[in-house]
């Protein structure tokens, strides 16, 4: 490591590195198989590289890139029908510290983490909100499987198990979970603005997730992203607005059942048995009106789980309303006839936006209302991961 300007700029720490020149022009030859123009590369003895890229549309785009090689290494201890890659700069003495990753203060510039696979011809992106600062001295894997899906179809998303280990006791998400994306040299741009995405509005793994499959069949168009209608109207970038959101637990609350309720119509929509979904956005009302091939018209609540489990391990959701009407204190809980299914979103106690479905009509009733549900389900066996295996 050593104490200089990378492109005429200072960043967190610059690296010698010998052996890479390699991976150098395969990150070049990616940029303009993606459609741009490189205007300007750092060093390929200097790690991470800098580049300034070009598009047709005159956009022009700073990419902070720490490449990392990935290779087909026989490892004991680990399974044969995977490749690795190797953090590693500096000395070995060196790994035992910190080391943040770049980043450009004024946000233009995006930084990413890849793992390039020169033999397949595919590049592994690793959310650098995560893995900031560099584990140094680790590796990471990849399945063959993965690698050959991504090679196949040129981009390619999956959910990662992250634990903690050597370097950090705890995981590095939350959610144990970490997004990755795998895709062909052809799509680096596409990536580029992906990450730059995921990194401006802090996207945990699963919305990235959302975010990165969502570009799967779909490239970018070349120019700049408009500003979203609500940026407009309230006077404040997304950042500024998820902020907003975050520092206000009401906010929070009533976003993340938005969330949950899209991922919901997006799983229902078009799902095998289903005929038609309707979403319904009326106070005192249930959220969909779903009807099955067969003709079976469903009422469909949804509500997220709880993130805590019971004492046997079970996933819970909280089945009441945020207050009781005045002088009425039966009113905070649902009746047991005003909606047919509970859609539970598993989202808080897995990191996954999947679904359990359950029938008001088996659940708990309140002890001291009978004709409400108890305000805690507990999600059993008898709940089903698809709406039609509930018909009857």
């Amino acid at each position: 490591m050593e104490d200089e300007s990378l492109a005429g700029r200072a960043f967190s720490e610059v690296y010698r590195v010998q052996g890479r020149s390699d991976l150098h022009d395969f990150i070049l030859h990616a940029v303009e198989a993606s459609g741009g123009r490189v205007l300007y590369a750092s060093d390929p003895g200097r790690a991470p590289v800098y580049l300034g890229v070009q598009l047709d549309s005159d956009e022009r785009i700073g990419m902070l890139i720490y490449p990392f090689r990935v290779k087909k290494v026989k490892t004991k201890g680990r399974p044969d029908d995977e490749v690795r890659g190797q953090l590693r700069y500096g000395s070995e003495e060196s790994w035992e510290r910190e080391h943040p990753v770049g980043r450009d203060v004024a946000g233009v510039d995006v930084t990413m983490i890849l793992g390039i696979d020169i033999s397949d011809g595919v590049i592994l992106g690793l959310d650098a909100n995560l893995w900031d600062p560099l584990p140094m001295g680790i590796s990471f894997y990849a399945k063959d499987a993965e690698i050959e899906q991504a090679r196949r179809s040129g981009w390619h998303v999956w959910e990662k198990v992250n634990r903690g280990g050597t370097k950090r006791s705890e995981a590095r998400s939350p959610t144990n979970f970490e997004t990755v994306v795998a895709f062909a040299p052809d799509r680096l741009i596409d990536y580029a603005r992906l990450e730059r995405r995921a990194t401006s509005l802090r996207l945990d793994p699963p919305l990235r997730f959302a975010a990165a499959t969502a570009m799967a069949d779909r490239v970018l168009p070349d120019e700049p992203q408009r500003r979203h209608v609500l940026e407009e109207q309230f006077a404040l970038t997304s950042e500024q607005i998820l902020d907003i959101i975050g520092g206000r637990n009401r906010l929070s609350v009533a976003v993340r059942g938005g969330v949950a309720e899209y991922h919901l119509e997006q799983e229902l929509t078009g799902a095998p048995g289903i005929a038609s979904v309707e979403r319904l956005d009326v106070d005192a009302m249930h959220d969909f009106d779903v009807t099955l091939d067969d003709g079976t018209f469903l009422r469909v609540e949804c509500k997220n789980a709880s993130p805590k489990t019971s004492a046997g391990g079970a996933f819970k959701v909280e089945v009441q309303k945020t207050r009781a009407s005045k002088g009425d204190p039966a009113s905070r809980f649902y009746a047991a006839d005003g909606f047919d299914v509970v859609a539970a979103c598993l989202f808080s106690p897995t990191g996954r936006w999947k679904f359990r479905f359950g029938r008001t009509a088996d659940m708990v009733r309140h002890k001291d209302f009978p004709d409400r549900l108890a305000p805690i389900q507990t999600i059993t066996d008898d709940w089903t991961g698809g709406l039609p295996a509930l018909r009857r």
